[in-house]
């Protein structure tokens, strides 16, 4: 009997992925999403149920594990637009912390005590030692990021209250799109730096504008950590694995350990495509460290997990070529 997995955001970019790799691992798949800036045409297998409701919807989460059988969640559902987040900090607490609370509830109601939940290295603020290990202190330094801190506190206090396990991978740069080019990353407004320079090389943008350009790092552009979404959602398999096995809750850092700042990633798209990015050099964005990379050694330890994926040309040509097919016809 196959294990069901209800996956909360899993219309979204980093959950269609996640989805695609359990039923090719032969789980059985529920996805729960609100579809405000999902897409169910990311949701490409036949067998994954798909269903339009919110987290908070106790009667629907309860329903769901219930029906379905569900031994453990997946937890993408969050917004994650750290400017927003500035400006419109109501809205991140209500979803991100609020009605994430609320989905425990409901999990802790029905039965299911097993979460998987996409935190953030944003957890983390601004940088006190490079590369960022899970020792790192948390203070992070915007409401996006103070969310998902927030909830993985919650997450530990119902551990202890409710006897919850978890498993937290905290994030650095998501990037790259499916290695069949089916579903890739397409969010509305976009502010991925990836997506940003093919758009300009598309000339879908004018420019792309690079913020800052004297940081104390080797060509004085912001320097960071990217992985591609296929690995982040190996890792989400690998960390079902350990929970459904009994091997307990866990926090591990997702990244290559690698850094590519700015120019380099502009120089690197410039290679893949053989075409020129047109490129605007702004003054520094409020809050951009000068570096962020991880050290994942505790998720290759702890899960066997290692990025596949490290190189950034390689990335770089899963978005190209997402963005030159399937996208156009589909989202």
């Amino acid at each position: 009997m196959s294990t069901t997995v209800l996956v909360t955001g899993g219309a979204g970019y980093i959950g269609s992925h996640a989805v695609r790799q359990l039923v090719q691992a032969h789980f059985k798949v529920v996805v729960l999403d609100n579809l405000v800036y999902g897409h169910p045409q990311a949701i490409v297998d036949p067998q994954v149920q798909l269903v339009h409701g919110e987290i908070n919807d106790k009667e629907v989460v309860v329903s769901l594990i219930k029906e379905h059988s569900i031994s453990i969640v997946l937890h993408f559902a969050a917004y994650a637009y750290v400017g927003e987040s500035v400006t419109n900090p109501t809205k991140y607490y209500q979803n991100n912390l609020i009605a994430s609370i609320q989905l425990l509830d409901a999990m802790i109601e029905a039965g299911c005590k097993k979460i998987i939940f996409s935190s953030t290295c944003a957890t983390y603020g601004n940088p006190q030692y490079i590369p960022i290990d899970e020792k790192h202190p948390q203070a992070p330094i915007n409401p996006y990021g103070a969310s998902k801190w927030m909830l993985e506190r919650v997450i530990q206090d119902y551990a202890v209250a409710y006897g919850l396990e978890y498993v937290f991978l905290r994030y650095f740069n998501a990037a790259g799109c499916s290695l069949d080019g089916k579903i890739g990353e397409d969010h509305n407004p976009e502010t991925h730096l990836i997506p940003l320079i093919l758009k300009a090389i598309k000339g879908e943008r004018d420019s792309i504008t690079v913020f800052g350009t004297d940081y104390e790092t080797h060509d004085g552009t912001c320097v960071r950590d990217y992985i591609h979404v296929n690995d982040l959602a190996d890792a989400h398999i690998k960390a079902m694995h350990r929970l459904l096995g009994g091997k307990g809750s866990l926090i591990c850092n997702l990244g290559t350990g690698n850094g590519y700042s700015v120019k380099e990633m502009i120089e690197a798209a410039e290679r893949v495509t053989g075409l020129k990015v047109p490129v605007v050099y702004g003054g520094r964005r409020e809050g951009d460290p000068p570096y962020l990379v991880a050290n994942a050694e505790r998720a290759l330890n702890e899960l066997g997990w290692k990025a596949s994926m490290t190189n950034i040309e390689d990335i770089i040509r899963t978005a190209w070529t997402w963005e030159n097919g399937e996208r156009k016809g589909r989202y």
